[in-house]
C-alpha cells in the first residue's frame, strides 16, 4: 500500500460520506440511519485493510470464492478487526457452503431453493464450528421483472412476499429486509419510489425486516430520499482500479 493510494482512498471515503450526509440532510433524515457498504469486489485485501483503518466496517463482495479467500487474507492483515462481509451478487445454490462460514449477510436471496440451500449451509457451518449466529438475508426485489438482472417481483405465487414467509420459517436465516438495483435507463425517482412501496409492504408483513439496501455510486442520493438504510458504493470509493486479490 503506497501513501498515494492510502490518501486516495481517504479522500474518496470522505467525499462519499459527505454525499451521504448531504442526501440525508436534504431528505430530513439522520445520517446515522444510512450505512455505507463498501463494494470491494476484485479489489485487493490491502485496500480493504486500509479502509478498515479509515473506519469502514462493512464490505460487499459478489464472487464467492474470491470473497472467501479475501476474508482470510484481511483477517491476517488486521487480526484485531471484525469487518462484516456481505454477499451482494447473484449466488448459485452450490456456492452456499462457500459463503456460509464468512458472510454476515447475503443481500441477493431471490428464490426458495436458494434460501433452503443457505439455511442448510449455515446449519452445517454452525455444526462445524465455523459460525455461531444465523445468517442475515435480504430479499432481492426486481423493479422491472427482468429475470436476467436477478430479483423477484413483489406479488404472485413466486413473489417476494411469499418468499419472505418462507425465509421467516428457516431456522438458520434471519429476514432483515430488502435489496434492489435500479434498472438501467429507468427514471431513478420512479424506480426507488416503487422500491420504497415494496419495502413498506414487506415490513407490514414482517415488522423486523427494516433494512433497505438501495443506491450505488450513481444514484445513492435518490435512494436515500426513498428510505434506503444502506448504500452499496464501489467505484466512487475505490475508483476504477480492479486488481484481484492474490
Amino acid at each position: 500500500m503506497t501513501e498515494q493510494r492510502r490518501a486516495e482512498l481517504a479522500g474518496r471515503l470522505e467525499a462519499v460520506r459527505e454525499r451521504i450526509a448531504a442526501a440525508c440532510s436534504a431528505a430530513g433524515r439522520n445520517p446515522g440511519e444510512v450505512a455505507l457498504l463498501a463494494v470491494t469486489k476484485t479489489v485487493p485485501a490491502v485496500d480493504v485493510a486500509t479502509l478498515i483503518d479509515l473506519g469502514v466496517e462493512a464490505f460487499g463482495e459478489n464472487r464467492a470464492q474470491e470473497a472467501a479467500a479475501k476474508a482470510v487474507e484481511v483477517a491476517e492483515l488486521r487480526p484485531a478487526a471484525t469487518p462484516r462481509w456481505h454477499f451482494v451478487g447473484g449466488l448459485q445454490r452450490n456456492k452456499a457452503r462457500t459463503v456460509a462460514p464468512w458472510a454476515a449477510r447475503v443481500e441477493s436471496v431471490d428464490s426458495v431453493r436458494l434460501a433452503d440451500a443457505l439455511d442448510a449451509a449455515v446449519r452445517r457451518a454452525a455444526d462445524e464450528g465455523q459460525r455461531d449466529a444465523p445468517l442475515s438475508v435480504l430479499l432481492q426485489y426486481s423493479v422491472d421483472g427482468d429475470p436476467k438482472r436477478g430479483g423477484i417481483p413483489l406479488d404472485g405465487p413466486d413473489g417476494l412476499l411469499q418468499l419472505a414467509d418462507h425465509v421467516a420459517g428457516c431456522p438458520a436465516l434471519r429476514l432483515d429486509g430488502l435489496m434492489t438495483v435500479a434498472p438501467l435507463g429507468a427514471d431513478p425517482d420512479a424506480a426507488f419510489a416503487a422500491v420504497e412501496a415494496a419495502a413498506a409492504r414487506l415490513r407490514a408483513a414482517h415488522p423486523a425486516a427494516t433494512e433497505l439496501s438501495a443506491g450505488m455510486s450513481g444514484d445513492l442520493e435518490v435512494a436515500i430520499r426513498h428510505g434506503s438504510t444502506s448504500v452499496r458504493v464501489g467505484t466512487a470509493l475505490v475508483g476504477e482500479r480492479r486488481i484481484a486479490s492474490g
